[in-house]
């Protein structure tokens, strides 16, 4: 049953503050890949930033992709079911990330990776939501990346907002018990730009053509959500990515700004400027009705506290927002990225 969403982003192009909850959201710029047969385990582990033996029916932990320069393509969540494992790309970019990851899955008889066309991600803001859907599910989703397997899927626990708010992803696999789908269909529904919002102020980045392999998972925080495993074995971009880790050479990472008044949204990949220098780009940014803009940048440390605006809109003065998890390569006396 395909569970449709009573809004739409064309009527309501901006996000609403505060984001509503509880609410759920139909994910329809992500698809959900299978990756299925006897190779699926060693082809994950040499590949991802994830230690695949994690990846279980109880954690479903996220991972990154990335070239051999450890620049990240692919910035996914892994979630095993049985054998399988399941991923999600951005729309935009799964023929891309699926046909390059096919050259080295090549490699594994008898193993496959196909989108999942039945699939959905449906994203759920606020605590209430996993209550109602799973009501012993109370004290046994605590963390992100927890989750639980239930008929026709997985519910998994993600990142709070900085502001507090619990939100969950039910992966849909199969059919929903009725009872289930019926309390689904009872919580109120809201747009796919509301999930970006709380996904930007979750500190959870996602990549676009403009910024596919810009950044290594450490500029974009990818450690701090849970999604760089640093004592795993050998994998595409490990070195690099390693090197950054134990050096402690991360010397920009992602931040979450606000913005009072700006008429237009930066476009990902843009410039922030201090002064007449480039000191970081943008990476998500969403608009509310008021004129205000959120918006999530990988900025050089020794300017995050600067002056900043978009390159675009020099009159629109950035303010640094909160993120709901540490980043303690920031401070001064850092010597490593975790």
């Amino acid at each position: 049953m395909i569970l449709e969403c009573s809004m739409s982003d064309t009527d309501n192009p901006v996000a609403s503050h505060p984001l509503p909850e509880p609410s759920r959201v139909s994910v329809s710029d992500r698809v959900v890949v299978r990756i299925t047969g006897p190779g699926t385990d060693k082809f994950l582990q040499g590949q991802f930033s994830q230690q695949i033996d994690d990846v279980t029916q109880s954690h479903s932990p996220r991972a990154a992709a990335c070239t051999p320069k450890g620049r990240a393509y692919c910035l996914t969540r892994l979630v095993r079911e049985e054998d399988d494992v399941l991923m999600e790309l951005p729309a935009e970019l799964a023929d891309d990330t699926v046909t390059h990851l096919r050259k080295y899955l090549m490699l594994f008889r008898g193993t496959s990776m196909e989108v999942e066309t039945t699939a959905r991600i449906i994203g759920l803001m606020g605590e209430a939501t996993a209550k109602q859907l799973l009501p012993g599910s109370a004290g046994k989703m605590m963390a992100a990346g927890d989750s639980m397997v239930i008929q026709g899927g997985r519910l998994i626990r993600t990142m709070d907002t900085a502001e507090g708010m619990a939100r969950y992803e039910l992966w849909q696999t199969g059919e929903l018990d009725p009872s289930l789908q019926q309390t689904l269909n009872d919580i109120p529904a809201t747009t796919l730009v509301n999930w970006h919002a709380s996904e930007i102020a979750a500190g959870v980045a996602a990549l676009t053509p403009a910024t596919k392999e810009s950044f290594v998972p450490q500029m974009l925080n990818w450690q701090h959500v849970g999604g760089v495993h640093f004592k795993k074995g050998c994998y595409t971009g490990q070195e690099v990515i390693a090197r950054m880790h134990f050096l402690g050479q991360l010397k920009k990472s992602l931040f979450r700004f606000s913005c009072e008044q700006a008429d237009n949204l930066p476009a990902a990949g843009e410039a922030l400027l201090d002064g007449e220098r480039s000191v970081g780009n943008v990476v998500n940014a969403v608009g509310f009705p008021d004129g205000r803009m959120e918006l999530l940048a990988v900025v050089r440390h020794d300017a995050a506290d600067h002056l900043l605006v978009p390159e675009s809109a020099p009159g629109a003065t950035l303010s640094l927002l909160p993120l709901p998890y540490p980043v303690p390569e920031r401070e001064p006396k850092a010597t490593s990225d975790t």
